[in-house]
C-alpha cells in the first residue's frame, strides 16, 4: 500500500537543507502541508540565510503546500507560535520531525562548557521545546506522528562529541518515555539515526562515500516511521540503502545473596550479570524491577 500524507500537515525542523529538506520535499510530493522551518544559521549555530524560503519555493513549483517559519527551536515561545501558525492555516499538525541541529566537536578537554549547553539546548531542549508546543494539540486530535532525531554518536560513542552524544542519546530517553503518554491518545513517537552527507557530516565522510550518503536514501526511513501505521518506541538507524534497528536491551541478571551481596560479589558474578543470553528488550522502565521480582518470587518458590 501506497503511504501517502493526503490531508496531513508536518513540521519539519532544520529543513532548510539536507536531511530535513529531503524530508519536508516527499513529504509535500506524498500531499502533506509542510512548514518548513530553519534558522537559517551555519553548521555551528551561527548566522542566518533564506534557506527555509527556497526550500518552500521547491516545494510550491512543484505544485505542493508549504510556509516557512525562521524561529529557533531553543526559544519556546516561537515554537508555539509557530504551531498556531501551521494550525491557523490548515487546521492542525499531525506530523512532526525533530531534525534541526548543530555541531560543536572537540575532546571534551578541550570543550568549553558553553559549546556543551549550546548543543544540548539545540537539540535535546529544542525538540522538547518543539514538541510541547505540539503535544496537546496532537493529544485532541487523537493523532500525531512525532520523530526524534538521534545518532550513532548517542547509541554507540564517537570520539570529540561528548556534547553531541549526550543530546542525541537523551532524544533516545525522552521518545521512550513519550511513547508512553502518548498511546492512548494515538501519538506515535520513535526515533531515527541517520547516516547522511550532509554539512553536518562533510568533514566526517570520505568524499568517495559522500554521494552514497545521499540524504535522500534516509527519507524511506523518516517517512514510515512517521506514517499512518507506523510503530511506536522504534529507534531505526538508516542511510545508503542501509537499515537496521537498535534496541536497549536488559540481561537476565544474577541474583546475589550473603557475601556475594557485595563489592567482591558483584566482581565474582560479573560475566553471570552481563551474560547476554535471553536479554530482552523492556517496553518501560518497570520492567526492571520486575525481573528483580521474578528472580526473587523464583528463589522463594
Amino acid at each position: 500500500m501506497t503511504i501517502n500524507f493526503k490531508d496531513k500537515v508536518a513540521i519539519v525542523t532544520g529543513a532548510g537543507g539536507g536531511l530535513g529538506r529531503a524530508y519536508a520535499l516527499e513529504l509535500a510530493k506524498r500531499g502533506a502541508k509542510v512548514v518548513v522551518n530553519d534558522l537559517g544559521g551555519s553548521r555551528d549555530g551561527t548566522g542566518h540565510s533564506d534557506a527555509a524560503l527556497k526550500v518552500v519555493e521547491e516545494i510550491k513549483a512543484a505544485g505542493g503546500e508549504a510556509m516557512s517559519n525562521g524561529g529557533s527551536v531553543t526559544e519556546y515561545e516561537q515554537m508555539v507560535e509557530m504551531v498556531a501558525k501551521a494550525k491557523e492555516a490548515w487546521g492542525g499538525v499531525h506530523i512532526l520531525i525533530n531534525n534541526a541541529g548543530i555541531l560543536r566537536d572537540k575532546s571534551f578537554t578541550k570543550m568549553e562548557m558553553a559549546d556543551w549547553k549550546l548543543v544540548v539546548d539545540v537539540h535535546l531542549n529544542g525538540s522538547a521545546n518543539c514538541t510541547k508546543a505540539v503535544w496537546d494539540l496532537m493529544r485532541e486530535q487523537n493523532y500525531g506522528r512525532i520523530l526524534m532525531t538521534a545518532s550513532s554518536t548517542g547509541l554507540y560513542g564517537n570520539f570529540g562529541q561528548t556534547n553531541y552524544g549526550a543530546a542525541k542519546l537523551g532524544l533516545a530517553g525522552f521518545t521512550k518515555s513519550l511513547y508512553l503518554e502518548g498511546a492512548k491518545y494515538n501519538v506515535k513517537c520513535n526515533t531515527l539515526a541517520p547516516i547522511a552527507a550532509t554539512r553536518m557530516t562533510e568533514d566526517i565522510l570520505p568524499p568517495a562515500a559522500f554521494a552514497m550518503f545521499d540524504p535522500v536514501n534516509v527519507v524511506p526511513a523518516a517517512l514510515f516511521l512517521v506514517s499512518e501505521d507506523a510503530p511506536a518506541n522504534v529507534i531505526m538507524g538508516a542511510g545508503a540503502g542501509f537499515f537496521h534497528t537498535a534496541n536497549v536491551t536488559m540481561t537476565q541478571g544474577a541474583l546475589l545473596e550473603g557475601d556475594d551481596l557485595s563489592p567482591e560479589g558483584v566482581a565474582a558474578n560479573f560475566a553471570k550479570i552481563s551474560d547476554r543470553t535471553g536479554e530482552i528488550v523492556p517496553q518501560s522502565g518497570g520492567e526492571q524491577s520486575m525481573q528483580a521480582m521474578k528472580l526473587l518470587q523464583a528463589k522463594a518458590g
